[in-house]
This record gives structure tokens, C-alpha cells and sequence, in this order.
């Protein structure tokens, strides 16, 4: 018993060190943002269902800062962002995102700091410059109208899509981001490799793919309307949502499906730095990790599942293409040539 206390001793020993040293930085970091004040957020989290759920719990742990926030989509926090700093007057301190963190780096209005929960994350849900961490993930694939197609005859591979008997049934966003059909076809580009990847694409070219000006949740809320069968590159927890409030709804893992990282980081030249950065520390710990999971967000963190957890690769036993965000923001215009050239 002497030998094994011996032997565990040391881990614990560094396990209690590394616990006492965070806390005086949170400590410390409080006090910092605590004379601040407040911190204004530009969020692309849905504000009912995800946003207010986190400002409740991170003003209760933290008492004396005030959260102000300002919702939109990615592009237009990204294009907020450049015009305030264009005017050299920066408005917000933190912000979130698909695809705006590399623009912003590139425009040098994201603060280089990396937040001391980011080590818990793996790898590439962590901005190896320091700029941006994960706070969630979101996992785009087919969904499909269940009261007209059933779960035996839903396609269940990219080649099933090519099937004649799909032929002007399925709809997506034409929108130029990863939850379009841009993003659907970075994906079989980088599944397939450019030449039979290119081949795909113009075989189903010919199966007359609707296009819905709109959000991917947009799109899927026509398919469940019977507008269509079949929803392509729509978010898999949103057919969750759908089907428990009874909608005939259900998503496919085509593997593998397309994953997206919502990252957050700090605005260069914030009036409120300290503020921001606690409210980061919070989203990527476990306490804010769990509001997330409870709005029926995917926690990045590799420790909290979702609400339902076969929604996530290793629950759901499927394989995903983790977007790299440097990679996404370098080929995006590639992407929606591609679906210019081939889809309209």
C-alpha cells in the first residue's frame, strides 16, 4: 500500500499544484475584469436558446461584470469587426464564429492569447498561432423528410445521391460558407481528391439540386414542411430539435460528414480585454461546456457529449472532416466557383 501511495503521490501532488496555480489565475483574472466591468460579446449563438443561457450562468459565477452582446452570422460579425476597425474604434471585445477568425487574424484584429482551459482541447480545436479556441462543433450532413422517405430507402453514401430517383428532390443553400453547398463540396474534394472529387460533382450536377436562398436551418425547415425529401449539408443536431417537438425528421451518416469549428477569441484593441478573457476561460471550462450542451450545442470539449450523444463521431460511431478554419478560409472562394461553374 506504502509502494502504490508512493507512486501515486507525485500525480496527485501535480494534479493539486496545477489546480492552486488556475485558481490564482482566474483569481487574478477576475479581479482584472472585475474593475472593467462589462464586456460586449458579438456572438453567432442562437441568443434564447444558447446566449442568454451562458451570460446567466457566467454573471452568476462571476458577480460585478455585465455581458452585453450583439447577435449575427459569422460574415457579418467579421465584416462589424473591420469596420470598427477601419474607424480605429473598436467596439466589441470578444467574438465567435465559423469562419471569421482567420479573416480577422489576417486583418490583425484578434488578440494573440491563449486561454489556460485550451489545454484540455485537442490539438486542432486550438489556434496553433494562439489566437482562437474551440467552444463548440457543428456537424453538417443529409436530413431527410421521414413521412416521404423512409429510413431503409434514404441514401446512405455520396454515390446514393447520384441515384436517377433523387433527381430534382434535394435542396441546399447555395450560400458561400461550410453550411452550404460550398462546404459540401470542400468536403468530397477533400474526401475524394481534386480529380475524382471533380468528377463527382459534375455527375450530381445533373441531379438538379434546389437551391433555397436561405440558412441550412431554413432549408431543413422546408424539407420537414414536405417542400422536398431530401436536405443536403443541414446541421444533424437541428433534425434533434425538430424531432422532438415531433416534426417527420431524421439526418444520415454520410461519412464522412462535413464538421465545423466555432471558434472565439479576443478583439485586438478591446476596451474590456480582462472581461473578455474570463468569459472565454468560462466557455471553454466544463461549467461552460455544459450550458452549451444543455442549449443543445455540440461541446467541443472531448469530455462533455452532447445532450444526445451519438450527435458527436465517437458516440455516433462516424467519421467527420474536422474543417481546419486556415484551410476553409483559404478555399472557400474555390469552393463556390466550383458550385457557380457546375450548379447554375
Amino acid at each position: 500500500m506504502r509502494s502504490l501511495l508512493r507512486a501515486v503521490a507525485p500525480g496527485l501532488g501535480f494534479m493539486l499544484a496545477a489546480t492552486v496555480a488556475f485558481a490564482d489565475y482566474e483569481s487574478e483574472l477576475y479581479a482584472k475584469a472585475k474593475k472593467e466591468g462589462e464586456l460586449v460579446w458579438y456572438t453567432t449563438l442562437i441568443v434564447k436558446q444558447a446566449v442568454r443561457p451562458i451570460v446567466a450562468a457566467f454573471e452568476k459565477k462571476y458577480p460585478g461584470i455585465k455581458v452585453r452582446y450583439s447577435r449575427a452570422n459569422s460574415s457579418d460579425t467579421a465584416i462589424k469587426i473591420l469596420s470598427e476597425g477601419k474607424a480605429n474604434r473598436i467596439l466589441g471585445d470578444a467574438f465567435d464564429g465559423t469562419s471569421n477568425a482567420e479573416a480577422l487574424k489576417d486583418a490583425n484584429l484578434v488578440e494573440k492569447w491563449t486561454p489556460k482551459n485550451s489545454g484540455m482541447y485537442p490539438a486542432e480545436f486550438r489556434d496553433p498561432d494562439g489566437y482562437w479556441s474551440a467552444t463548440h462543433l457543428y456537424f453538417l450532413t443529409p436530413g431527410y423528410n421521414t413521412s416521404l422517405v423512409s429510413k431503409a430507402d434514404a441514401p446512405k453514401t455520396y454515390e446514393d445521391l447520384l441515384d436517377p430517383k433523387w433527381k430534382g428532390k434535394m435542396a441546399w443553400s447555395p450560400r458561400s460558407t461550410t453550411s452550404g453547398a460550398a462546404g459540401f463540396i470542400g468536403n468530397v474534394l477533400i474526401t475524394m481528391g481534386e480529380e475524382k472529387g471533380m468528377a463527382y460533382l459534375r455527375k450530381l450536377a445533373k441531379q438538379e439540386i434546389i437551391p433555397v436562398s436561405a440558412s441550412a436551418r431554413k432549408v431543413l425547415d422546408q424539407a420537414i414542411a414536405g417542400e422536398y425529401p431530401i436536405a443536403l449539408q443541414i446541421f444533424n443536431h437541428h433534425t434533434v430539435i425538430s424531432g422532438r417537438k415531433g416534426a417527420p425528421v431524421d439526418w444520415i451518416k454520410m461519412e464522412p460528414v462535413t464538421s465545423n469549428i466555432a471558434a472565439i477569441g479576443v478583439i485586438k484593441g478591446a476596451r474590456h480585454p480582462n472581461a473578455a478573457k474570463l468569459l472565454i476561460e468560462f466557455m471553454l471550462s466544463l461549467d461552460g461546456q455544459k450550458v452549451l450542451q444543455q442549449a443543445n450545442y455540440l461541446p467541443a470539449h472531448p469530455d462533455v457529449p452532447a445532450l444526445v450523444p451519438t450527435l458527436k463521431p465517437k458516440e455516433g460511431n462516424y467519421k467527420a472532416n474536422i474543417m481546419p478554419l486556415k484551410m476553409v478560409h483559404r478555399e472557400l472562394k474555390k469552393w463556390k466557383k466550383i458550385h457557380s461553374d457546375l450548379f447554375r
